[in-house]
């Protein structure tokens, strides 16, 4: 039996109970593909992720209760907290390499911020499945790694009530709400019942599509954001060239061990 230690995060929040849980598996050699999708399943989080030592930082990967996925922003924020507050890593820049390139968290008091590349989306004609999904037709559709639907107003992204069904009809990996606020620059809502996830709490790699798009719309290059799931979360980014750095906050729920 080997026994791995797991920390879960709730990640872009001061407190426990809010923001995006992800389970922090630190690993100091790869486990099996199978057995870190099981340990992901039995968690049953949006994502758990594992990462091991690599060169001058660590390799990350990321999965989903059903699947493996390219990038992950609220995970690899848990991650880097995990390293930072109590696995001893004492540098200011932590290098995560990833099956989307290199990302790197630094800490700035007691935020911290990602660098991620930047996904800039496309204008597209709305698929039916879409809109049926999300209950009404959006002002406009775009689509990189996932389907961005904007709306008028902030009541109308609290008001979707999603069909999953229509949903998974989809050919991209989620599906991302986004409208203009009275109180952020703009607010956004996350769905991906594909990957096991009917709605993300806070979804990080999301702004790194929804950041070229509210810059170039809002006319500034640093913007506040506030993703509307029940759990919420504060998310505070900044479009440099191709990349997009995304701030936030993060609190401990729980330190165990895995037996397998």
């Amino acid at each position: 039996m080997t026994s791995l230690p797991i920390y879960q995060i709730d990640a872009f929040s001061q407190q426990a109970f809010a923001g995006n849980p992800a389970a922090v598996v630190p690993l100091q050699q790869w486990l099996a593909d199978e057995v870190m999708q099981n340990i992901a399943s039995e968690n049953n989080l949006a994502e758990t992720v594992f990462f091991v030592p690599e060169d001058d930082g660590f390799y990350i990967r990321w999965f989903t209760p059903v699947r493996e996925v390219k990038l992950c922003g609220h995970a690899t924020l848990a991650a880097a907290y995990v390293l930072f507050e109590y696995l001893g890593f004492s540098e200011p820049e932590i290098k995560f390499q990833s099956l989307s390139g290199l990302l790197t968290v630094k800490q700035d008091n007691q935020r911290l911020t990602l660098n991620f590349p930047a996904q800039p989306p496309e204008p597209q004609h709305c698929p039916e499945a879409l809109v049926q999904g999300l209950g009404k037709t959006p002002l406009a559709c775009l689509a990189n790694e996932d389907w961005i639907a904007v709306f008028d107003s902030e009541a109308d992204i609290l008001a979707i009530e999603p069909n999953h069904s229509e949903l998974q009809k989809l050919d991209k990996r989620g599906v991302i709400a986004t409208a203009p606020s009275d109180k952020y620059d703009f607010v956004a809502r996350f769905f991906s019942p594909k990957y096991g996830i009917p709605e993300d709490p806070v979804t990080g790699s999301a702004y790194t599509q929804l950041m070229p798009y509210w810059t170039e719309r809002l006319g500034k290059k640093s913007l506040y954001a506030k993703q509307l799931s029940s759990r919420g979360g504060e998310l505070w980014c900044e479009l440099i060239g191709d990349r997009v750095t995304i701030a936030g906050y993060a609190a401990t729920y729980l330190i165990g061990e895995i037996n397998i």
